[in-house]
Parts: structure tokens; sequence; C-alpha cells
């Protein structure tokens, strides 16, 4: 897998003991010598301290690591003030999104936002900082939840790069077709740039099903059933989970995948094992 590109993603911990468990994760996982480390931030950047503690941590540990940074609720001046502290720390790489409102806002409108989506974000990045950054945006094999339409989310898609993005992460999804299908269309759009596969490991059932009806990912019926199956045994969930999601990355590479974006949730057991399996 060395031609590919393999990165992990953790989320920013909230408390000292969250803090020294994602350490010793991240010892574990930079064993595999991930190309880089990326870090999320809360629902309307709600995080965006402690990404940047987090970040910092892992740049001085000796890794590269990239920030998620989003434009919902965020006005030009505090993105400006984020861009430079990033760049004043030597860091080189952006996972930038439109982010998510954050939740308990309920019907706040943030169409009083400056930046409404996450195109007019690279662009600002980019006008800001030049080519300082490398710039990751998200994909979505399976159609953002609030997009119009699949055409309509494959053309939004394609503005993100056209407004500097230099790759992409998807969404986790199950269902390759589902990616290399958005891969083609939106490379007829002349989206061309790298789209790495978002990778979710499978270990726990009913914590699956609720971040897949949070972002629109389809679980097939087999495993969704497979998994009912199981009940509380944790054991041949993870087993069966294993199998499941290292087919899924042979596929994905075997049929022209630049890479794998492993959602680690802050534990490394998972991903530490498909990688070792697709070795």
């Amino acid at each position: 897998m060395s031609s590919h590109n393999f990165s992990i993603e953790f989320f920013p911990p909230k408390t000292p003991e969250g803090a020294e468990k994602l350490r010793v994760t991240r010892a574990r996982l930079a064993e595999l010598q991930p190309k880089y480390f990326s870090v999320t931030f809360g629902a309307g950047g709600s995080t965006q301290k402690g990404t940047l503690d987090t970040v910092l941590e892992i740049r001085n540990e000796g890794h590269d690591a990239a920030p998620h940074i989003s434009c919902l609720g965020s006005s030009r001046e505090s993105l400006r003030a984020i861009l430079t502290q990033y760049k004043e720390n030597g860091i080189k790489r952006l996972v930038a999104l439109r982010g998510d409102a954050p939740s308990g806002y309920g019907g706040v409108d943030f169409s009083s936002s400056e930046f409404r989506y996450a195109n007019e974000l690279v662009e600002f990045i980019r006008t800001e900082t030049g080519d300082w950054f490398h710039i990751e945006v998200a994909a979505y094999p399976e159609m953002h939840p609030q997009a119009k339409s699949p055409q309509d989310d494959v053309q939004r898609f394609a503005a993100k790069v056209k407004a500097g993005a230099n790759g992409a992460i998807t969404q986790y999804f199950y269902n390759t077709d589902a990616y290399f299908r958005f891969v083609e269309e939106a490379q007829k759009l002349g989206a061309t740039v790298p789209v790495i596969a978002g990778i979710m490991p499978i270990t726990n059932y009913s914590q699956l099903m609720r971040f897949s009806d949070m972002c629109g990912t389809e679980i097939p019926r087999w495993i969704r059933l497979k998994l009912a199956a199981y009940g509380d045994d944790a054991e041949s969930i993870r087993a069966f989970g294993l199998d499941v999601v290292t087919q899924l990355c042979e596929r994905l590479l075997a049929g022209g995948a630049p890479g794998l974006h492993f959602y680690t949730l802050n534990n490394a057991a998972a991903t530490t094992a498909i990688w070792h399996r697709l070795k």
C-alpha cells in the first residue's frame, strides 16, 4: 500500500483522560506510518481550540497533521486568524469543509455566515494564503444529505475543485459502485483530483446505525441484518466488521482508489487490524 495515500482521522479530546487515551492510540497508529493525521472540530467550529492543540501536539511528535476547518458560522476575520495561526506553526495541510450547524442551534439561520458553501471557503483560503496549504475537501459518493440531487452534488464537488482544492476525502460508505460512479462523474466535469476513500471500521452496531442515519450513509441490507443478528456478541460483530471492511478496502484499491482515510473514532485496534490485513 506504500504507493497509496493512507491517512487517519481523530476528533479533539474533551477531557484530560481523553487526551491521554488519544496519545496512546496515536502512538500505536503512528507505527503504521500514515501520510498524515487529520483532526476534526465540533459542529460550528466549537472545538477549534481543541483542534489546534491536538494538531500542534501531533506536529511536535514529528508527524504531519491536517486540521479540519469549517466555514459555517465563521467570519472572514476569525478564519483569517485561524489560517495565520496554522501557517505560523508550519501546518501545510487543511481539510476544508462547509461544516454542520452546531446541534442545539435548532432553527438558527446560518445564511448570515459570510460563507455558505465550501467552494467559497477554498477560494478564500487560496486568496489569503496562495499555495501554502494542500487543501482536501469532502466528497459524498452517496450524496450529501442536503443536496438537491446527485447531479447537483457532483457539480458542487466540481466547484470546490475548481476553487483550488488539491484532493478530496469521501464520507464513509460500504458500496464501492457508488464511489467509482462518483469519481467517474466528477472527472467528466473536469474534477480530476485524487478522491481518497473514507473508511469507517465496523465495531459497534448501534453506533454505526446512528452515525449513518445522521450522515446519509447507506448500510447495505445484508450487512445490517447480519449485525443485528449478532445482538450483543461484540466479538462476532468485530470479526464480521473486520472481514467486510477489509474486503471493501481491497476492492477500492484494486479498482484504482488512490488511497484510504480511516475514521478511527480515536481507537487504534480496528484500523490497525485492517491495515495489517491489507499489507
